[in-house]
């Protein structure tokens, strides 16, 4: 993905005054002054850090988070355990991710992400390891508590706060190549999975799978990234060294969890971006048996749950391009809304192959919008030098609306014989995920869209 030209530098005192030919010759240090600034852009170190997660992203969440569910029958078999129970493992794993991410995110403001990444890469190689050798369901919990302290040091909250100290200007297209490319992880992983179980069995596929993480991980970490451009005498984007008081905007934060929770800017983000999370989950985990229901046919089903994954990607895209336009809050906050208003029209036109599509697109749009978003504004909001203590704050409670996303769905459809009620709670709150973020961006001030360009 290629960067946008650097802003080239400005011309080179001119000659004395002489006939037309110094006056030519002047114009030449600009234009090799823009095509050299160009050339230092593309060759800028932090698109190789970059092009690393890329890869051990998209890895990572193959293995750690999807490949979870193409396990979960042969788990249920050998350890003679429920679905709920096996399920409730990967729960835990969840809840644990997002509690020792307040604890990452300090590690990562003060000593940034290389030691942390490789350390976590190896601790998720050896969690996965232990993972195939379970033969209790305590066992199970144990070690996929231990999945989640892994996944909480190599999964997108650290590799995001790697990103946004080394990207201003093109932090939008630097977080967009990592997503885009892990959002193939499912793609890639879960089919590599199942092949792998049925001919190995879940054991040794799972075995087989820390090994790839072994190799296509552990190394890139720790030979690769950085942790701030300065290290290597430049600024972000690869200008000049910032000083200190360049880093980016403070607003006298001090990095405890009491004080973000007592700005009025920083609980509306956390309940905007919670909203939306428990909202998408919920669609993701209960879409294909609500279109059963409805009436739709298996391959419709499963072709409109799996077309969410590919527009997510879409979706990305699109806004990326909003933001060097439009305030990134203001762009967020449609797009959830365009969402909220997708989701109302499958409740009001029930049993409808059209408004199914309609759903699937409007909503499919906006599945990983706040993944590419929400790094953009919360550096932008409050600076690079505390990102991964506040996003770690912010993470805690998103990962609670993920594990209540499914659960609050379920018991719903449980409680009331269908999932019509459920669906029109999930606009409601997508909605509200929406009026929270202008309501956000009126308690602060603007978030601009520097951060996304």
């Amino acid at each position: 993905m290629s960067p946008g030209p650097a802003r080239s530098g400005s011309a080179s005192p001119s000659a004395p005054a002489t006939p037309p030919e110094p006056a030519t010759r002047s114009h030449l240090p600009t234009a090799r002054g823009r095509a050299s600034g160009a050339a230092a852009t593309r060759r800028f170190y932090g698109w190789r850090i970059a092009g690393v997660l890329a890869v051990t992203e998209t890895v990572s969440w193959g293995i750690l988070y999807y490949s979870f569910a193409v396990f979960l029958v042969p788990m249920q078999r050998d350890l003679g355990a429920s679905a709920a129970a096996v399920s409730g493992a990967f729960s835990l794993a969840l809840v644990m991710m997002g509690v020792s991410g307040l604890v990452v995110g300090r590690w990562l403001d003060r000593h940034g992400g290389r030691a942390l990444m490789s350390l976590g890469s190896v601790l998720a190689v050896g969690v996965v390891a232990l993972w195939s050798r379970v033969e209790e369901v305590w066992h199970l919990y144990l070690v996929l508590a231990g999945l989640g302290v892994a996944a909480s040091m190599v999964l997108y909250e650290p590799a995001f706060a790697v990103l946004v100290r080394w990207f201003d200007r093109h932090r939008g297209r630097a977080l967009l190549l990592v997503t885009v490319a892990a959002g193939f992880a499912s793609t890639i992983f879960v089919p590599t999975a199942a092949a792998l179980e049925e001919a190995l069995g879940w054991r040794d596929a799972l075995l087989v799978l820390a090994g790839v993480l072994a190799v296509t991980t552990v190394l890139p970490h720790a030979l690769v990234l950085r942790r701030d451009p300065a290290d290597l005498g430049l600024g972000p984007d690869g200008g000049p060294r910032r000083s200190p008081a360049q880093g980016g905007p403070a607003h006298g934060l001090r990095s405890t969890s009491r004080s973000l929770w007592s700005e009025p800017r920083f609980r509306w983000l956390t309940l905007g971006f919670a909203l939306h999370t428990l909202a998408v989950i919920g669609v993701a985990v209960h879409l294909y048996p609500f279109l059963r229901e409805q009436g739709h046919g298996v391959a419709f089903a499963a072709g409109a749950t799996g077309a969410l994954g590919a527009l997510s990607v879409t979706g990305r895209l699109v806004v990326t391009g909003l933001f060097t336009r439009f305030s990134t809050l203001h762009v967020v906050a449609a797009v959830f809304a365009l969402q909220g208003a997708a989701a109302a029209v499958l409740l009001l036109v029930p049993a409808s192959p059209i408004a199914a599509v309609v759903f699937v697109v409007g909503f499919g749009i906006g599945f990983g919008v706040a993944t590419i978003a929400r790094p953009a504004i919360v550096a932008d909001a409050y600076g690079v030098s505390r990102y991964a203590t506040v996003s770690a704050v912010m993470g805690l409670a998103l990962v609670l609306a993920k594990v209540a996303g499914p659960v609050s769905v379920g018991a719903s459809r449980t409680a009331t014989g269908g999932y019509a009620p459920a669906l029109a709670g999930l606009v409601v709150v997508t909605l509200a995920s929406a009026f929270a973020l202008f309501v956000a961006h009126r308690a602060g001030g603007t978030v601009s869209s520097r951060a996304a360009r």
